[in-house]
């Protein structure tokens, strides 16, 4: 890709940004939030088009017009959202829009075949015959590179591919990447986890402020490096947790808690949760960390059990009424239930305080004091916006992800909710969110931390509880002595061994 430009209103998400992926590599991409990752990889699939610039495949000019001439061409994108359906086998997912031969009478049989073989020689192993709502999150992705294999991808492109991973996947599927490198395809893989750049990628292109900065061979750097590139500065200093005090009432208690959607118990857990410390919720995504973050906020109700927050049964409290009382929640969805996308960014910042002194008097807003406020968490949390009056969904997802922390993290909050917070940010503003966290636990707040960076867990957790289809697989002490197999295998669906301590 040469001299790639696009812009949008307000923005230049690519300025003049070259790019060059070699066969037989991994090649990763690495960028603050904002830099144009997302926007470049886009724009070589076809989902975007570029103002000036251009892509060179296989030697030629080549302009791709949709997924559709990138698919042909041999490009594949699995994205950090899996695009499967459900309700269809993985055969049907990976014919899907397909006409194989002898359409519409194909060969299930020589089909079925050849997908496995395929599956064997790259060593993603899975059931064709399995509806893809059967199937592990692991699973599910290996669908998503299958189904880009049989297009005949000779370069896929992965936008953060263990977001949704165990440790042990992730290792698996690493041994997925190898083989396929091996075999002569091309990978490029956004991420922004440096042990992973370090473990499995052959060169880094580094962009930043929708430039590309640097691109170098990965034995020839290490993170700090990279870190020091990609923001331009020194990374924060790691979070001080201090030690916990301990206390003799737990600030949050769930006792007996069932969830139930369409008649099928979601969520069934008893956990406590005490002032002045950090639990993280560990777990594959989908093993009911949602359903727990909601329930606690009030925006599902519990059909059996009970809730103590504060010394008070909440079981049956609003949003509101939790949310004045000092419970605050960062959602994992920031576009479904985090933001209101048309709205600007002042406004989404002012969703929980409009009604409140000094914002507002005798049904009239202070817009002063509101304008003021906004500038303050546009400040303190390095929100970057062409202008605080730019609607939502213009603004990059990290970018939006920080609006929802400064909105939600506040000294009122007694206890901080908080739902994949780092998801989707760059290593210096996921540092700075962790810090901010640390903050607050160490101020006396307790914080339910539900994350799917394991590494997250560990770092910032006082105890840690596993979650596995809505089931509680134990609870353990945070500690130098506990190991991530351990957890691993507990998020695989193994219950808490005897011998290892839970919470005393």
């Amino acid at each position: 890709m040469k001299g790639i430009v696009k812009a949008f209103p307000g923005v230049i998400a690519n300025n003049h940004v070259n790019l060059s992926v070699k066969a037989g590599e991994i090649h990763a991409l690495l960028g603050e939030n904002g830099a144009g990752k997302t926007t470049l990889m886009n724009i070589l699939y076809g989902l975007y088009q570029a103002d000036s610039g251009s892509v060179y495949w296989k030697g030629e000019k080549v302009h791709f017009h949709s997924p559709l001439d990138a698919i042909a061409a041999g490009i594949g994108m699995v994205h950090q959202h899996f695009t499967l359906i459900p309700t269809m086998t993985v055969l049907q997912n990976i014919i899907l829009g397909l006409k194989e031969k002898g359409y519409p009478f194909i060969k299930i049989t020589e089909i079925t075949e050849s997908i496995q073989a395929l599956a064997k020689r790259y060593g993603l192993a899975v059931d064709v015959k399995k509806r893809v709502c059967e199937l592990s999150v692991g699973e599910q992705q290996r669908v998503e590179i299958l189904k880009a294999l049989y297009r005949g991808a000779e370069l896929l492109v992965l936008d953060e591919p263990t977001a949704v991973l165990t440790p042990q996947e992730t290792c698996e599927f690493f041994e997925v990447l190898r083989r396929l490198k091996s075999e002569g395809h091309a990978v490029i893989l956004i991420t922004h986890r440096m042990a992973e750049i370090m473990a499995i990628s052959d060169r880094v292109t580094i962009l930043r402020d929708g430039s590309d900065l640097a691109v170098m061979n990965t034995q020839d750097t290490d993170p700090a490096s990279l870190a020091k590139l990609m923001i331009g500065s020194e990374l924060p200093e790691r979070p001080v947790i201090e030690p916990h005090k301990g206390d003799a009432a737990p600030l949050l208690e769930l006792k007996d808690i069932v969830v139930k959607k369409e008649r099928i118990s979601r969520l069934a857990i008893s956990l406590q949760v005490y002032p002045g410390e950090i639990v993280g919720i560990a777990g594959v995504d989908g093993n009911g960390q949602k359903e727990l973050a909601e329930v606690i906020c009030g925006i599902l109700s519990a059909s059996q059990g009970t809730i103590q927050y504060d010394g008070q049964d909440i079981t049956k409290a609003t949003v509101y009424q939790r949310f004045r009382r000092g419970i605050a929640y960062i959602s994992d969805d920031r576009h479904h239930d985090g933001l209101v996308l048309d709205m600007n960014l002042r406004q989404n910042l002012m969703l929980r305080k409009y009604k409140l002194s000094p914002y507002t008097k005798h049904g009239c807003l202070n817009r002063n004091k509101m304008d003021e406020f906004s500038s303050s968490c546009i400040g303190k949390y390095q929100i970057k916006p062409p202008s605080p009056g730019i609607k939502m969904r213009l603004l990059s997802g990290g970018n939006q992800q920080k609006a929802i922390l400064a909105r939600e993290i506040s000294e009122e909050a007694k206890l901080i909710v908080a739902c994949q917070p780092t998801r989707g940010l760059d290593i210096g503003a996921t540092m700075q969110v962790r810090s901010i966290l640390a903050e607050q636990r160490n101020r006396g707040a307790g914080i339910l931390l539900i994350s799917a960076d394991l590494d997250e867990i560990l770092s910032l957790s006082d105890r840690i509880a596993v979650l596995f289809r809505g089931q509680l697989m134990g609870v353990l002490d945070n500690g130098a002595e506990l190991k991530t197999e351990t957890i691993g295998s507990m998020m695989g669906g193994r219950p808490l061994a005897e011998g290892e301590t839970t919470y005393a």
